[in-house]
């Protein structure tokens, strides 16, 4: 059996909240690492949005497995970008017993 073919560059992202002086929060997202994937599409749907129609896909990214608690291994939450695209991290299992690789299941939301 082959191995997934990791030919994208993504950055790794986690989310930050810091104060905006008037009693609330901000959202900011700060590097973690740059990991290089596979990108398979799932499936697609129209949605609405707060600010009008979005065309919502699915895909399943792969990439190379890191220890449990390192900076480079995808959790929940996180987002993977490419360029201008986003890629939000639903859920992270192991690819296959021996832990080489990670399938993140995440969500990509576009204004249509």
């Amino acid at each position: 059996m082959s191995g997934p073919h990791l030919n994208r560059q993504l950055v790794l992202e986690a989310p930050m909240s810091a104060p905006d002086g008037a009693g609330g929060l901000t959202e900011s997202w700060s590097v973690l690492g740059t990991l290089w994937a596979e990108i398979r599409p799932r499936t697609g749907r129209e949605a609405n949005g707060e600010a009008g129609a979005l065309a919502v896909g699915g895909f399943r990214i792969t990439v190379r497995a890191a220890p449990q608690g390192h900076s480079n291994r995808p959790v929940p939450g996180q987002r993977l970008r490419q360029g201008g695209r986003l890629f939000r991290i639903l859920t992270v299992t192991e690819h296959e017993p021996g832990g080489m690789y990670l399938i993140c299941e995440t969500r990509e939301e576009v204004a249509a």
